[in-house]
């Protein structure tokens, strides 16, 4: 038998400055046995239930899915596949190799810059041993000391150092300090923008009371925002011509591009398919580097589009998106949540797998958002404590599908993983099930009776409704191999603070991107609206304090890199930062998850279904 109650932290006073949280409260201390039968579809009861079918229930006229089945199963990337393809990747990966650890060895900046090109071209995979020992040595040496650094050479080194790990200080931009305020005093050039920007990159990296970075964030921006201004003014005069203009185009593009959101922040494949079109423009593009990134890219999306199909069929024998026209049907969204969390090409059984776990999340979040009476949720939440498949008949009609398949797929899940790590898996995957039904429950309660909750009740509840515990914990015991015993004693206590952090940043993303038509539909107060009513501020300023806490809680996991004493994995804590870029990735234009617009068409379009041009 098993309990596990929520981590209990500090008042959130403490963590994300101005607001102030209670403590979580911990769960039911009530255990339940685990139980890890499958069950066969066929023995689904049809007993009558005490439900009136004539109920009034809400409709959130969630618009059909525009990826069909038919469409997913048509994908064909036959051509990025075979020994033909694989032969020249290889032989393209041998040709970069030698360039990063032989041609570059001699220049330290440009072996350093060919290292971020590799980054942001989605190929650091590939030389992970290589880039990895390139860097050790470099802070071994104290060649971030070296005093010909410049702005840009010091900040890119500062950041992919700290990208890797590394504890480098943040005393080695104090000498910078006079040099940006006269930048940002003198109208920033073309020349200097490079190094600014390098610094407001480097800037994501800092930690809780890291006052230089911060400052230098504040000034870069500053910078940067100036130059913008300065450089859209210089390119509308109709004198000028663009083509004398492509460098200082690419560098308005790039820093454009920082401003909206900072390299740290953005998820791999999204940066990959964005830096490529850039770097194909650059006049000292590499020619070797830029066809291995494209044949990369196409042949991993050739990968990810095989990993949506088996995903598709698994959900057209479910038959659910048929029968039931209530819920979000997102099956194409919902993998590209996977993608986010585990871009990898070996990672196919991962986002095959837990794809199913964000279709099972989308469509009960809507049970009890949308359609459920609170009698129904009630019984929806007691079956899923109960985790037992008798509890089926106690269900109406249109939750019992719904609570089978979320009952065989973690058990299916579970049993999949080899040696002892079955049973584990089962246990602490159902306990993060139990635990979002509840919080799921507890709005739906909110919303029954009326009542507004304040931002503290709000957000001690929703990051947990939201489902970023579920989403955490099943790429722990997924992705992680050993799972150990250290782990486990932690996870037996509570969720750790990484989970909350990261939950955090997926709750507050998804109320920047969602509220408003959440509101429109009369759901309950969402967190801009409970700030809202606990401080008076306007909207704007709600959303922008809801900025703030993101990039709080980005510190706090930016700390998470130098606790020697964590028995989580580099690994598992790289997943966590994952689904905080993945939400923000989803929810930055609104909500990219239920949405469909043109915009969010567009983008799964060049993520999963477009290949590159040759």
């Amino acid at each position: 038998m098993f309990c596990l109650g929520v981590h209990q932290f500090s008042p959130l006073s403490l963590i994300l400055s101005t607001t102030k949280l209670a403590r979580a409260s911990r769960l039911s201390s009530a255990c339940y046995p685990i139980q890890c039968t499958m069950v066969n579809s066929t023995n689904i009861t049809n007993n009558t239930t005490i439900f009136d079918n004539h109920i009034h229930r809400r409709s959130a006229n969630y618009e059909p899915p525009i990826w069909s089945f038919d469409y997913i199963q048509s994908l064909s990337s036959s051509q990025y596949k075979g020994e033909a393809c694989t032969s020249r990747l290889n032989e393209l990966e041998a040709n970069v190799k030698e360039i990063l650890l032989v041609e570059m060895k001699s220049n330290s900046l440009a072996q350093l810059e060919f290292i971020d090109a590799l980054q942001r071209l989605g190929l650091s995979y590939r030389f992970e041993t290589e880039i990895n020992t390139i860097l050790n040595e470099k802070y071994s040496g104290n060649i971030i000391d070296n005093p010909n650094y410049n702005l840009y050479a010091t900040a890119l080194e500062f950041r992919l150092l700290r990208h890797h790990g590394y504890d480098v200080s943040q005393e080695i931009f104090n000498v910078f300090k006079d040099e940006i305020t006269s930048k940002f005093k003198a109208r920033t050039s073309g020349e200097d923008i490079i190094g600014v920007l390098a610094l407001y990159e480097a800037s994501f990296y800092g930690k809780k009371s890291e006052s230089i970075l911060e400052e230098a964030r504040v000034s870069s921006i500053e910078c940067l925002e100036n130059y913008v201004a300065t450089m859209t003014m210089e390119r509308n005069k109709p004198s000028l011509l663009v083509n004398d203009y492509d460098d200082d185009n690419n560098m308005l593009l790039l820093v454009n591009h920082a401003l909206e959101l900072p390299l740290y922040w953005r998820i791999t494949r999204s940066e990959a398919r964005w830096f490529i079109d850039l770097y194909e423009k650059n006049h000292n593009m590499n020619s070797t580097l830029l066809e291995f990134a494209k044949l990369d890219y196409n042949m991993v999306q050739s990968i990810y589009q095989e990993d949506l199909k088996h995903l598709s069929r698994w959900w057209s024998h479910t038959k659910l998106g048929e029968k039931m026209d209530f819920f979000r049907d997102r099956l194409m969204e919902c993998f590209l949540w996977t993608v986010g969390i585990a871009c990898e090409p070996e990672q196919s059984y991962y986002r095959r797998m837990s794809g199913r776990l964000y279709v099972l999340i989308t469509t009960i979040d809507d049970i009890y958002d949308v359609y459920g009476t609170l009698e129904e949720l009630e019984l929806f939440t007691n079956a899923v404590e109960r985790w037992d498949v008798k509890a089926m008949d106690d269900l109406p009609e249109y939750m019992r599908m719904p609570f089978f398949l979320l009952h065989n797929t973690i058990n299916e899940m579970a049993f999949d993983v080899l040696g002892d790590q079955n049973f584990l898996n089962v246990k602490f995957l159902k306990r993060t099930w139990v635990d979002f039904c509840k919080h799921q429950l507890q709005e739906a309660k909110w919303f029954h009776s009326g009542y507004k909750p304040t931002f503290e009740e709000y957000i001690n509840n929703a990051w947990i409704s939201v489902s970023g515990p579920i989403i955490l914990m099943d790429a722990y015991f997924s992705l992680t191999n050993p799972v150990t015993k250290d782990a486990i004693k932690l996870l037996e206590l509570g969720y750790p603070p990484i989970i909350y952090h990261a939950s955090m940043i997926l709750r507050l993303t998804d109320d920047l991107g969602t509220s408003n038509d959440e509101m429109k539909r009369g759901d309950i107060p969402k967190s801009i609206q409970c700030y809202m009513n606990d401080t008076g501020v306007s909207e704007d300023e709600a959303r922008d304090h809801m900025k703030f806490l993101i990039s709080e809680l980005w510190k706090e996991i930016n700390n998470e890199d130098e606790n020697m004493d964590s028995p989580f994995s580099k690994q598992f804590l790289q997943n966590c930062k994952n689904l905080a870029r993945i939400s923000q990735f989803i929810y930055q234009y609104g909500d990219g998850h239920a949405s469909q617009d043109s915009l969010s068409k567009q983008r799964i379009s060049e993520l999963i279904i477009n290949h590159i041009p040759s």
